[in-house]
C-alpha cells in the first residue's frame, strides 16, 4: 500500500473515531494518528454533541478512487490541461473536441467505485440520522462517488459528469449512457499523438425533449461560470444551521468554495480539516 493510500485510511479512521465510544486503546491509536496541531479529544467531544454537521469536500476524497484531476505537473488530456478545455469558450469553439474531453472522462468514472473516505462519510450520515442529527455533504467533485457510496443529502456544487444541459432549452437531465452518443464510441483517448475526432456538431450529444433536439454540454460548472444560485441558496442555508463542520481533501483555494468553511469558522463553530497536508485555509479553523 503507497503512503498516500495508508494516509488517507488514516484519516477515515480519524473520522470514524468520531462515530462511536471507543475503547481505551482505540483512543490511543487516534491520536498517535493524528497531526501535531490536532486535538481528537476535544473533537469527539464537539462531534458527539453536534445536531448539524455540514461535510465539504474535494478533489483529495476522490483520489485512491483513481479519479485523474488534471491539476497541476502533468495533468494533461492530450496537449491540454482542464482550464483549457473546460470553458464556454472552448465548447463554441469546438464542441467535438470538450465532448471526447468528457466522454473519456464519463468513461473512465464508470469504472471507479467509492473509496473508504466515501464510505465512511455515508456511513456517518447514516448512523447520526437514526439519532436525529442531520448530515449535509457540499462538494466541488463532479464525479458522483458520493452518491455511490449512499450519501443522501448531496449538494453538487460543481454539477455532474452524468447530467446534461441543452444548449438551446436548457433541460438538465441525468444521462449515464455509454457511450453518450454513437459518434463518441471509442473516441476520447488522452494520449498526446492521438487526433480530434472532429464530429459534426450534428452527431454530437442532441437533447430529447419534444421538438429540440439542440446541442448537449456537460451540466458541470465551467471555469468563468457561476455556480447555480439555487444550488448556493441551499449551501449557504446548510452553512449557517451547522454546529460543526468537516473540510475532506480539498486545498480551499478554488472559490467560492474555498470560503464556506472560514465563513462558519468566523462565526465561531468548530472546524474540523481532513487533509494531507496544511492549505492556506488551515490557520482559520480549529
Amino acid at each position: 500500500m503507497s503512503l498516500f493510500q495508508l494516509t488517507t485510511r488514516r484519516l477515515v479512521s480519524q473520522a470514524f473515531c468520531g462515530l462511536k465510544a471507543a475503547s481505551s486503546k482505540k483512543q490511543k491509536f487516534c491520536s498517535e494518528m493524528a497531526r501535531p496541531s490536532s486535538n481528537m479529544a476535544e473533537f469527539r467531544e464537539v462531534f458527539s454533541k453536534a445536531k448539524h454537521i455540514a461535510i465539504i469536500t474535494g478533489a483529495g476524497v476522490s483520489a485512491e478512487s483513481g479519479v485523474p484531476t488534471f491539476r497541476g505537473a502533468g495533468g494533461f488530456w492530450r496537449k491540454w490541461q482542464a482550464q483549457e478545455l473546460a470553458t464556454p469558450e472552448a465548447f463554441a469553439r469546438n464542441p467535438s473536441r470538450v465532448w471526447e474531453f468528457y466522454h473519456y472522462r464519463r468513461e473512465v468514472m464508470l469504472s471507479k467505485h467509492p473509496n473508504p473516505a466515501h464510505v465512511a462519510i455515508a456511513e456517518c450520515e447514516r448512523r447520526l440520522s437514526k439519532q436525529g442529527r442531520s448530515v449535509v455533504v457540499i462538494t466541488q467533485n463532479i464525479d458522483e462517488l458520493h452518491r455511490k457510496a449512499g450519501t443522501k443529502h448531496l449538494l453538487e456544487i460543481h454539477g455532474s459528469l452524468f447530467k446534461t444541459r441543452c444548449t438551446s432549452c436548457g433541460n438538465v437531465a441525468a444521462n449515464y449512457k455509454s457511450p453518450i452518443c454513437p459518434a463518441l464510441a471509442g473516441k476520447g483517448a488522452p494520449d498526446p499523438g492521438t487526433e480530434d475526432a472532429v464530429i459534426p456538431v450534428e452527431d454530437l450529444p442532441q437533447c430529447e425533449e419534444d421538438g429540440c433536439n439542440g446541442l448537449l454540454r456537460p451540466h458541470v460548472v465551467w471555469f468563468g461560470e457561476t455556480l447555480d444560485p439555487n444550488i448556493l441558496t441551499e449551501v449557504e442555508k446548510e452553512l449557517e444551521i451547522c454546529d460543526l463542520c468537516l473540510v475532506v481533501g480539498t486545498s480551499s483555494v478554488v472559490y467560492p468554495a474555498a470560503m464556506f468553511a472560514p465563513q462558519v469558522s468566523a462565526r465561531g463553530v468548530p472546524v474540523a480539516e481532513f487533509n494531507m497536508e496544511a492549505t492556506p485555509a488551515t490557520n482559520r479553523f480549529r
